[in-house]
C-alpha cells in the first residue's frame, strides 16, 4: 500500500514538473515576436555636439572641445576622428587649420534642423531601423534644456524619415537616478510615445536604462534599487532594455557582484562591447566565450539579447577596413541574437562613429594627426561604414546569405 502510494506520489511530482517545463518552455524559450528592436538593428545615438551660434541653449562648442566656451582646435579637442560636413548646410568654423584640400575646418551642430534631418535621413537610406536617443540626467541645469530640446527634434527628424526612436537613459554620475528618472519619464518622455515613430515591442513602448550593474564608482546603484527601477517602468506598460555590464553573466570584471537577478529583470539585454575587442580574433573569442553563452542563458530565461557592434575606434587603426565590424555581424548573425545595437552613429569622441567621417587626409585639419578611413592604406568612401551597416543588417535579416567575406567595397 505504501508502495502505491509512493507511485502515485511520484507520477504527481513528474506530471507537475512536466507541466511546469511545458509552461516555462512557452514563456522561457521563445523570444518576442518581430518589433521595432526584435529584429531590427538599432544605433546608439549622441546627438550632443553643439557650436557656438548654433541656437541651442548651450551656445558652446559642446563635446567638440575640452573648453567648450572656445573653438575646437589642435590644443583644445574633445575628438578623435574627424567629420565629413559637405552633406551639411550649417556648420561652423573652428580654430583649426584649414582642411588639407584647403577649405575651412568646419563642424556641424546636432542641434540644427538640417543636421537632425541628414541624419535621419542616412539612417533610412542605409537600412539603419531606429535610434536610441541618449538621456543623461536632464536635471543639470547645464545639459538639461538642450537635452530636452533634442528629444523634441529627434523625434520630428524620425517621424519625417520613418525611422524609428527611443529613449535611452545613462545613469552615469546620476546621484538621484530612481527617483529622477521616474518623474523625468513621467512628465517629459512618456509623451514622445503617442509618435507613430517611437519604437513598439510586444506592443509596449521601449524604454533602455544603460548603465546599471557597472562595477565603477559612477553607477554605484545597488541590485535592489536597479531592480525596483526596472519593475517600475515595466508596470508603466515598458518594455525595458538593459545596457549592461560585458560580463553581465559573470558577475565579474566590469560587473558587480550579485547583481544577475537584476539582470534577468529586463525584457532585453545589450551588453555593452566599446574597449572589449580590437580585432577579428578578438570578436571570434567573444563569440565562443561570451556571446554563445549570453544567448543560450537569454533563451532559458525568456530574455531578448540585443548585442553590441562597433566599427571599431579609427583612432588606434582599429577597423580594418571593414573587417571588425563585418566579423561582428557574422557572428551575431551565427549566435542567432534577437536584435543588433551599433555602438555608435555619432561618437566622434571615441571614434566609433559610423556617420561620414574623413574618407582621406585631404578632409582632415592640417597638422592636426587624425586619422582618416584610409588610413591602412584602403581607400574608404567618407559612407562606407553607413553602407557596410545596411549591408550587416541585410545578413541579419536574412535579404542576403550569411557570409564571413565581407560582401561592401570601402569605394562603390
Amino acid at each position: 500500500m505504501r508502495r502505491i502510494k509512493f507511485e502515485a506520489l511520484l507520477l504527481i511530482t513528474l506530471f507537475a514538473a512536466v507541466s511546469s517545463c511545458s509552461k516555462n518552455a512557452t514563456v522561457d524559450l521563445t523570444p518576442s515576436p518581430v518589433g521595432d528592436v526584435v529584429g531590427k538593428v538599432v544605433v546608439g545615438y549622441q546627438g550632443w555636439f553643439a557650436a557656438i551660434g548654433d541656437g541651442s541653449p548651450i551656445n558652446q562648442f559642446w563635446h567638440w572641445s575640452n573648453n567648450s566656451e572656445i573653438p575646437p582646435s589642435p590644443n583644445n579637442t574633445a575628438i578623435t576622428s574627424w567629420p565629413d560636413v559637405r552633406d551639411y548646410t550649417s556648420t561652423f568654423k573652428t580654430d583649426y587649420a584649414n582642411l588639407n584640400n584647403g577649405s575651412e575646418a568646419r563642424v556641424f551642430s546636432s542641434f540644427s534642423d538640417q543636421t537632425l534631418d541628414i541624419h535621419f535621413k542616412w539612417m533610412k537610406d542605409y537600412g539603419i531601423d531606429g535610434a536610441a536617443l541618449q538621456r543623461f540626467n536632464p536635471n543639470d541645469n547645464f545639459e538639461g534644456p538642450i537635452r530636452d530640446a533634442m528629444a523634441a527634434k529627434v523625434k520630428i527628424a524620425a517621424e519625417d524619415n520613418g525611422v524609428k526612436f527611443y529613449i535611452m537613459y545613462d545613469v552615469t554620475d546620476w546621484t538621484n537616478m530612481a527617483i529622477e528618472m521616474e518623474t523625468d519619464w513621467t512628465n517629459k518622455m512618456s509623451a514622445l510615445t503617442a509618435s507613430p515613430a517611437y519604437a513598439m515591442q510586444n506592443g509596449k513602448p521601449v524604454v533602455c536604462i544603460w548603465g546599471f550593474g557597472f562595477s565603477d564608482a559612477s553607477r554605484n546603484f545597488s541590485a535592489k534599487t536597479c531592480t525596483a527601477v526596472i519593475k517600475w517602468f515595466q508596470s508603466k506598460g515598458c518594455y525595458v532594455i538593459g545596457g549592461v555590464p560585458t560580463h553581465w553573466r559573470d558577475q565579474n570584471r566590469d560587473s558587480r557582484p550579485d547583481f544577475l537577478n537584476a539582470y534577468k529583470t529586463f525584457d532585453m539585454l545589450s551588453p555593452w562591447m566599446v574597449g572589449r575587442i580590437w580585432n577579428a580574433n578578438d570578436a571570434d573569442n567573444f563569440f565562443n566565450n561570451v556571446n554563445t553563452a549570453d544567448q543560450a542563458f537569454c533563451n532559458a530565461n525568456g530574455i531578448d539579447y540585443q548585442p553590441c557592434v562597433l566599427p571599431g575606434d579609427l583612432s588606434v587603426r582599429q577597423r580594418a577596413h571593414g573587417d571588425l565590424m563585418w566579423r561582428q555581424f557574422y557572428n551575431m548573425k551565427r549566435v542567432g541574437c534577437q536584435g543588433i545595437y551599433i555602438s555608435m552613429f555619432d561618437e566622434f569622441n571615441e571614434g566609433n562613429q559610423i556617420i561620414k567621417t574623413a574618407e582621406s587626409q585631404d578632409f582632415v585639419p592640417a597638422g592636426s594627426n587624425f586619422k582618416s578611413l584610409d588610413e591602412d592604406g584602403t581607400p574608404c568612401s567618407s559612407d562606407y561604414y553607413l553602407r557596410l551597416t545596411g549591408d550587416g543588417a541585410k545578413m541579419f535579416k536574412g535579404i542576403i546569405p550569411l557570409t564571413a567575406t565581407r560582401p561592401t567595397k570601402p569605394v562603390l
